[in-house]
């Protein structure tokens, strides 16, 4: 039910706004008043020749140009929802259908984009201009680097809340996890540097996670349901061990939220792979498959999956509907489906990338590994050969000398790149042993790059900065945010676009651009990487009654070539903050995220 003191609130907003919703006789009308009534403000500011206030002015503007496009007739089409017609409903008094639809994110989200409109949105504190302004020379600099202190200062405190891996009293803390879970799976101190009794123990069950960690009771729900439904479940006891031992989740949330299955996601993923094939695929791969194991959305790339599991399975990930189990016996694809693979590839010499995923393939044996890298770089065309892989994350005594040989054979510099990109979520993924692992592909000259997916667990403010941070340190390179897959089955983990477009533009600049250097990006089924640093990439078209914002998105041909675009809606801006708020956050602190469009 819609709250009533918002929809007053919503309603004295703008007394103009409402008057003309009001003493239109059909919603027709009311498109026409608004949009002649925004048009007119739009032209005052344009002619206001004070410039003294630019920010502030073309932030109102964008909230112009945004309201008009949720009143356009366009947006209703596309995005299927007669907004002016709920306006004009709610700002007559006409009710009665349209509260029991029209939710307290819905009228949220307007209000504010409607004081945007007003130049009430607050993006910008009114204050002095800065006094270094003012000064010239020596003195100036001396002033703006005090003011530029108390912006890192402020970071600092906000970054100091979220710990590592390499701080000291959580390596003392995992020490002792470590000699607990040895003791419970039968283990000796040296099975811990073996990869292979990792494998060999991969947790699979309640009973086996709970004498290892303590569980609350949904935890444990979510891991009985998933085992009942068939659904993949599988943690590698190294990774076991980086969580806390307490069920508290204040530190581990984002560890534990990756592989513990919630009960929602369970009913949601469960029901649809009881449907056809192709129901839980929500990125459509399989209308980008031209043969078995290769995906192929981009014209210099192309995707190979010879491994279709890993050694544990992420929750929110977009493949694990494909997965029957952790390390499944059956999940090799033979020499010939691969080389029927790679004779694709060749055939082609318009592809010189390879992203050999999966799945896990540093889950595969040395020798299969090598198999693959090698008849890869037969191929005279192919000039990079990427990897991809979670294990320096959950399983970092995988990288053994041996495993780095056997890559770094087929890096040669000037004909041919190997690099690998890893999937780090949280700092307190990050451990001496992931860092060492890391440092061995450095050593041999091979790049390491990230993609991190942005999701509830690592979106507080300056967390994903922690991020990104100690990765610099222990040699990874960002490369890309991904905004959480619009899969509706996990939406738990979504996180509003808006807030991924605020974390780029106030808290990443703030830190060195090789810390900051990485791509937000949205996902688009079918088509590809969207980049939501680009505003010409994506438009805003609508605010569904349930607060979810529409927007249509353009796929990266957008210059190049005609195609088809995608339209989608994201979760509610107001649920987003009620959740934090929840978890300990203050809303206002995050005040300026109605204002990403």
């Amino acid at each position: 039910m819609l709250d009533s003191k918002r929809l007053h609130h919503f309603l004295a907003t703008d007394p103009i706004f409402t008057r003309l919703l009001q003493k239109s006789t059909a919603a027709e009308q009311a498109r026409g008043k608004l949009n002649r009534y925004f048009a007119r403000i739009d032209q005052r500011l344009l002619d206001q020749s004070d410039a003294s206030d630019s920010f502030a002015i073309e932030q109102q503007r964008q909230c112009i140009a945004t309201m008009r496009m949720f009143i356009s007739r366009r947006s209703e089409q596309a995005s299927q929802f007669k907004l002016v017609h709920a306006l004009w409903m709610l700002a007559g008094e006409r009710t009665d259908e349209i509260t029991d639809t029209c939710t307290d994110a819905f009228i949220e989200d307007i209000t504010h984009v409607l004081q945007g409109c007003l130049g009430r949105g607050g993006f910008y504190k009114a204050s002095d201009p800065p006094e270094f302004l003012h000064l010239q020379g020596r003195k100036a600099a001396r002033v703006r680097s005090k003011e530029l202190d108390k912006l890192a200062n402020a970071a600092d405190q906000l970054l100091a809340r979220y710990a590592d891996g390499l701080d000291a009293k959580v390596q003392k803390k995992r020490r002792a996890n470590r000699k607990r879970i040895l003791k419970e799976l039968g283990g000796k101190k040296k099975d811990w540097n073996d990869y292979r009794w990792h494998l060999r123990h991969v947790i699979r069950d309640n009973q086996t996670l709970s004498r290892l960690i303590e569980l609350n009771p949904e935890e444990q729900k979510g891991i009985e349901a998933a085992k009942k439904k068939r659904l993949p479940f599988g943690i590698t006891p190294y990774y076991v061990s980086l969580m806390d031992y307490e069920s508290h989740r204040i530190n581990d949330h984002a560890l534990r939220a990756q592989v513990l299955p919630p009960l929602s996601y369970v009913k949601a993923i469960g029901s649809k792979r009881e449907k056809t094939d192709f129901e839980c695929d929500f990125m459509q791969e399989h209308n980008t498959s031209p043969i078995d194991l290769i995906t192929r959305r981009y014209p210099k790339i192309a995707i190979i999956k010879p491994y279709n599991s890993c050694s544990q399975i992420c929750v929110y990930c977009q493949r694990n509907w494909e997965i029957d189990d952790v390390m499944d016996k059956n999940a090799l694809a033979n020499k010939k489906t691969v080389l029927q693979a790679i004779d694709w590839i060749k055939t082609d010499s318009a592809i010189s990338e390879v992203l050999v995923t999966g799945g896990d393939p540093l889950v595969m044996c040395d020798q299969r590994l090598e198999f693959i890298l090698a008849r890869l770089a037969e191929l005279p065309q192919i000039e990079r050969i990427r990897i991809g892989s979670r294990i320096p994350v959950v399983l970092p005594q995988r990288i053994t000398p041996k495993l780095i040989r056997t890559i770094a054979q087929f890096h040669q510099p000037g004909q041919r790149e190997v690099a690998l990109v890893t999937h780090f979520e949280h700092p307190y993924e990050i451990t001496p042993e992931s860092m060492e692992a890391v440092q061995k592909f450095r050593r041999a000259g091979i790049s390491v790059y990230n993609q991190t997916v942005y999701t509830i667990e690592n979106s507080r403010r300056f967390e994903l900065c922690a991020l990104r941070r100690m990765l610099r340190l222990i040699g990874v390179d960002p490369y890309y945010s991904f905004n959480t897959k619009g899969k509706q089955e996990t939406a738990h983990f979504r996180v509003p676009i808006a807030r991924l477009q605020q974390e780029m533009r106030e808290e990443a600049r703030l830190f060195p651009g090789l810390v900051r250097t990485d791509e937000a990006v949205y996902n688009v089924p079918r088509l590809g990487k969207n980049y939501l640093r680009a505003d010409i990439n994506h438009t805003l078209l609508s605010v569904l009654p349930d607060g979810k914002r529409v927007y249509e998105f353009f796929p990266w041909e957008r210059f190049i070539a005609r195609t088809e675009t995608f339209v989608d809606c994201d979760v509610p801006i107001l649920a987003f903050l009620q959740e934090i708020e929840r978890r300990g956050e203050k809303m206002e602190d995050y005040h300026t995220i109605w204002y990403y469009f």
